[in-house]
């Protein structure tokens, strides 16, 4: 199948890092004020790859509305157009992006702003897949996905789907074999939701140049933990 770039969309689900609401259980251990700065640093890093090397056209889906100042900055520095989520859940959300975005793009990529591993290069390859099948999965390595691509919209692959949960890709799996869809599943990558996903990503910004600034910008917030490599080696620029 012919699909060119850009007549595709990238859908970057965020929410507004507001304390309370984003990250709640890296906030367990954070405080809900830093925990939201994580979530904004996450979401400022993976806006940020993806301004230099698009995989095709971005978009940002913003929830509770676009009205936030970050939304706001992300849209005039990055040049991306802004879209509000709407539903009650999740899963509402997600469909209804999907919905309205393949009425007039022949493929739509969807991914959330946490998961550091999701380079342009990945998202790349998550396209490439849609030119022969009808979705594409990222997994989780939690048991969700990261990312979901599609070439038509699925409402039975959002409804009554337990999501924070490890059933999620299981059973994302199994309706799609049910609608005997065609799907592709790149390699897993990690999100970050615990604290023990957050140590794993401060270790791997100490030898992956493009994790570098995002590893020296959470140690600047999280003086008061026991991080790994938290001093700067200056003469090699790595941490």
């Amino acid at each position: 199948m012919n699909l060119p770039r850009r007549q595709c969309r990238l859908l970057v689900f965020a929410k507004a890092p507001q304390p309370g609401r984003v990250k709640t259980r890296l906030a367990r251990s954070l405080g809900p004020v830093t925990a939201a700065h994580v979530h904004q640093a996450l979401l400022e890093h993976a806006l940020g790859l993806l301004a230099h090397a698009p995989p095709c056209p971005v978009e940002l889906w913003c929830a509770p509305d676009c009205r936030h100042t970050v939304f706001h900055a992300c849209r005039q520095h990055l040049k991306l157009a802004l879209h509000p989520q709407r539903g009650l859940d999740l899963g509402t959300r997600m469909h209804a992006a999907f919905a309205a975005t393949l009425r007039h793009a022949r493929a739509a990529l969807l991914m959330g702003s946490d998961c550091p591993g999701l380079t342009p290069g990945r998202l790349r390859q998550a396209l490439d897949a849609l030119r022969h099948h009808d979705a594409v999965l990222i997994p989780a390595r939690d048991g969700g996905y990261v990312l979901l691509g599609l070439r038509r919209p699925a409402p039975w692959l959002f409804s009554a789907m337990p999501w924070g949960t490890p059933a999620v890709l299981d059973l994302t799996r199994k309706r799609l074999r049910e609608r005997d869809m065609r799907w592709a599943e790149l390699a897993a990558l990690r999100d970050v939701d615990e604290t023990e996903d957050l140590l794993w990503l401060l270790r791997e910004a100490r030898h992956t140049p493009h994790l570098r600034s995002l590893g020296r910008r959470l140690q600047a917030l999280l003086p008061d933990m026991d991080l790994p490599g938290r001093h700067l080696d200056r003469r090699k620029g790595s941490l």
